[in-house]
């Protein structure tokens, strides 16, 4: 199969215009099937490995090749199907779980791992085992004693670690010599795992790892949790009262964390634990080995004012101070990013730093760029460049609103790998840049494949193409000059007048909406069809700008929904746009959920309608890592608490008449956000005489796959928009 494929579908796919958008939408995953994702380049340059559904509403997912010396031809490594005979697949709990906290939504491989020559991968596929030799084209099961659980490869591929039973254990590539490295000690089989990330870690820290190969294959760095200090909550599953509920591990705000060590386990049966000063950075933030230097930690203070880099001595498991960082936690936080820390090929220091007033790229103590960029995440280290993603910085002579693209930095400047605007990323590797950009003007991304700067191949997609095309006006709202996006109904003409507005933000930490890329913003363009004038505004707190706009919400996450109202009213002073603002809405899922809710409560003068998606409402009840970093400890600070929340336990909080109607969404399976926070805004809104109403999602978490449910939320939330404005 060749990867030409210029109107990005499958040909024998059934044109999307034949479903409604909502059902489009439901069943493709958002038009994620059928893109290739997690790619990976071979050091030599001559295979490119990715993942991809075979068909756009096709959930299961496969292992490919591109052989770029052969043209750019594509082959099929793994097929899940094949592999399992066709049976359906089954999850252990465990594996749920993992994919909850990366919101990882597919079916079949939806993760691999590759030795460093990029000759074998080994995947876990319904808790099984396998390891596929990309040259060859085959694929092998591996025998385990249970389910399993990221399975990765030594780069010298001789041996694949994986975990199951809480065990770290290690199997030859060839199936032989299966034995645990370590094992959760007798009388704490219920709570000690190794080789896991454990729940902040994976949920706030994006540390999704618990292992690490040292580059000589001979041994690993393994983390040992045990969550026995951890509170224990109950999710229950009403609409199965024959279910036990889920006993779950959950450290709140305030209360105790897991306990994480990290061992240097050797293939020849040694332990030695590494030290460092937990009691003052109980964090285990990251964690990086290359060829290039020392083992590299990053362990952070619990109140994440401070930090430390360590390299460790695997021999003896000692660690000492590479590099150190501190703010004031009373004012600001220290930042984890994508790809970094780690070791350039000469031994120096690459991290990201806040200097300055910008977020720059240091390279040992000398940073690389300057205020013209903010520097997001490391995507590849050589001798010769870093390779970076970026958004423009407060210096840069274009603001580039909602534009993200790739640079290449070193010491004598910056380059930029990505050109025409959009939103860029890339994987590097043996003289190849795997480029996917996205962009406004057509759907999904599309996938080069460059060497020296020049396309020698493109990846295929065969996501569907979306039933519908946003008419979106990226800009920039009032003096806080807030990046936003307009969208209007498809056939709006001026001569139809003021338009009821809907804004739909995230508006939070770590959610940029405001992205010139088509399909994020497809749900918004079909609400707009539905009769409104969209509005998409990232305020303060929100990531891709600088660190003090990211910073200022700091123990006052109300300014988020400030910003909502800075924005309304600066686009609506305008002109420019029909905005009727004696009826607007605001609907918004998690983040978004919290800030839909506290504009119902708090702004009733200005917002007249809210749907409020899986909202964290009693921020006491979500997790450490998160909430003490933006608001502190609620044992020390529980009047900061109760003014972010919306509700404490005398009721509602500052909660301002006249009353606005509200739907409250939430998934009863949700264990990120558990549905507590939902109950818990219904009985203050039922004690204050506040009517509502609420849509309860059985067995549905965080994320919300099924495609039903997916589908008719869409439908729901617009008939209860129409009921609470008057236009039904």
């Amino acid at each position: 199969m060749t990867s030409e494929n210029p109107g990005n579908t499958r040909p024998d796919e059934s044109p999307a215009q034949r479903l409604s958008f909502p059902r489009q939408h439901a069943r493709t995953q958002r038009f994620t099937l059928g893109a290739p994702r997690a790619f990976t380049a071979a050091p030599d340059g001559s295979r490119v490995v990715f993942l991809r559904s075979p068909a756009g509403t096709d959930r299961t997912h496969q292992l490919w090749v591109m052989d770029v010396a052969e043209g750019g031809t594509e082959r099929l490594a793994a097929d899940p199907g094949t592999l399992l005979g066709g049976a359906d697949e089954q999850l252990s709990a465990e594996e749920r779980t993992r994919r909850e906290r990366s919101r990882e939504s597919g079916a079949g491989i939806v993760g691999y791992a590759t030795d460093a020559a990029v000759e074998l991968a080994a995947f876990a596929l319904s808790g099984r085992l396998f390891a596929a030799e990309l040259r060859a084209g085959t694929t092998r099961e591996l025998p385990t004693p249970g389910p399993v659980l990221d399975p990765r490869p030594a780069p010298d591929g001789r041996h694949v670690a994986y975990v199951a039973g809480g065990a770290l254990r290690v199997t030859g590539a060839d199936g032989t010599d299966d034995r645990a490295l370590a094992a959760p000690e007798s009388g704490h089989e219920e709570t000690v795992t190794y080789g896991l990330a454990e729940h902040v870690a994976s949920e706030s820290m994006a540390r999704f790892r618990g292992f690490w190969w040292s580059p000589d294959s001979d041994r690993l760095l393994v983390a040992r949790v045990d969550d026995a200090p951890v509170r224990r909550w109950w999710i229950a599953d009403p609409a199965h009262p024959e279910r036990e509920p889920a006993r779950v591990a959950y450290p709140a705000a305030g209360t105790d964390n897991a306990d994480v060590r990290l061992f240097v386990l050797g293939l020849d049966g040694s332990r030695t634990e590494v030290v460092w000063d937990r009691a003052r950075f109980p964090y285990l933030a990251r964690v990086h080995w290359s060829a290039d230097g020392a083992p590299l930690l990053l362990v952070q203070s619990r109140d994440q004012g401070s930090q430390l880099y360590l390299a460790v001595d695997p021999d003896d498991g000692s660690s000492r101070m590479v590099h150190a960082e501190e703010t004031d936690p009373e004012t600001a936080w220290l930042d984890l990013y994508p790809g970094v820390p780690c070791w350039s090929p000469s031994g120096k220091l690459v991290r990201i730093v806040d200097e300055g007033g910008a977020r720059v790229l240091a390279w040992g103590e000398r940073p690389l760029t300057g205020p013209q960029l903010h520097v997001r995440a490391v995507l590849d280290v050589t001798e010769e460049d870093v390779l970076i993603s970026a958004s423009a910085g407060e210096a840069a002579d274009d603001p580039e609103t909602g534009e993200i693209h790739v640079y290449r930095v070193n010491e004598l400047g910056v380059e930029r790998v990505s050109q025409e605007p959009g939103v860029h990323s890339a994987v590097r590797g043996g003289g190849l840049t795997v480029l996917a950009s996205a962009t406004l003007d057509r759907p999904g991304s599309q996938v080069q494949v460059l060497r020296d700067g020049k396309q020698v191949a493109t990846v295929a997609s065969y996501a569907q193409r979306p039933g519908l095309t946003p008419r979106v006006t990226c800009t920039e709202g009032g003096t806080r000059k807030i990046p936003c996006a307009v969208l209007l109904p498809t056939d709006y003409k001026e001569t139809d007048g003021p338009l009821p507005v809907l804004l739909d933000p995230y508006g939070g930490p770590h959610g940029q909406r405001v992205q010139r890329a088509h399909n994020i913003f497809l749900t918004s363009q079909w609400f707009a069809d539905q009769g409104f004038a969209v509005i998409v505004a990232d305020g303060r707190g929100t990531p891709g700008r600088s660190p003090a706009w990211e910073k200022s919400i700091k123990n006052d996450l109300t300014l988020t929904l400030d910003d909502q109202v800075h924005a309304l009213h600066a686009l609506a002073e305008t002109g420019a746009y029909p905005l009727d603002l004696t009826r607007v809405a605001i609907r918004g899922w998690s983040y978004g959920g919290y800030l839909a809710g506290m504009a119902a409560l708090r702004r009733p003068d200005v917002f007249h309608a809210a749907v409020v998606g899986a909202p964290v409402t009693d921020l006491r009840l979500y997790d450490t890592h998160y909430e003490e970093r933006y608001i502190g400890d609620p044992n020390k600070s529980p009047e900061t608490y109760r003014h972010n929340s919306l509700v404490w336990d005398d009721g509602l909080v500052e909660a301002a008449e006249p009353h606005r109607p509200m739907l409250i969404i939430h998934g009863l399976a949700d264990d990120n956000v558990v549905v507590a926070h939902a109950l818990r805004l219904s009985s203050a809104l039922l004690a204050a005489g506040r009517p509502h109403e609420v849509l309860p999602l059985s067995g549905v978490t965080h994320m919300t796959p099924q495609e039903q449910v997916a589908e008719n939320l869409l439908l729901l939330q617009v008939d209860f928009l129409k009921r609470s404005l008057g236009l039904a």
